[in-house]
């Protein structure tokens, strides 16, 4: 339109830094928008880090002759005494070594 009053306007031109500095505002706006809208408990860890257990962590002292299994079937007489000796190993970060020894502290897990 040659009668037009814009047509003697250039048209907008990003140059490489405004074009980062429009996609970093866009990105930043769309995860505060997220935070906002699902809530601070959304982000990765945090319903871990804040949840409270349904029972408190007990502990035991392995005693002269304790054995995991014996220890897994007194802290769960009803369950399957394997999987509480997996549990067992695994919340004390004892890989796949069931040995124990006198005087060492475990953790049990909450049933």
């Amino acid at each position: 339109m040659p009668g037009s009053p814009h047509s003697d306007r250039a048209p907008i031109r990003l140059t490489r830094r405004g074009r980062a500095v429009l996609v970093g505002f866009a990105a930043t706006a769309t995860l505060m928008s997220l935070w906002l809208t699902v809530g601070p408990g959304a982000f990765a860890g945090d319903r871990e880090t804040h949840r409270i257990p349904a029972h408190p962590a007990r502990t035991v002292i392995v005693g002269p002759g304790d054995t995991l299994w014996d220890i897994a079937a007194g802290a769960e007489p009803g369950a399957d005494p394997r999987r509480v000796v997996q549990r067992i190993l695994d919340l004390n970060g004892l890989g796949g070594d069931p040995t124990v020894q006198p005087g060492q502290e475990l953790r049990l897990p909450a049933h």
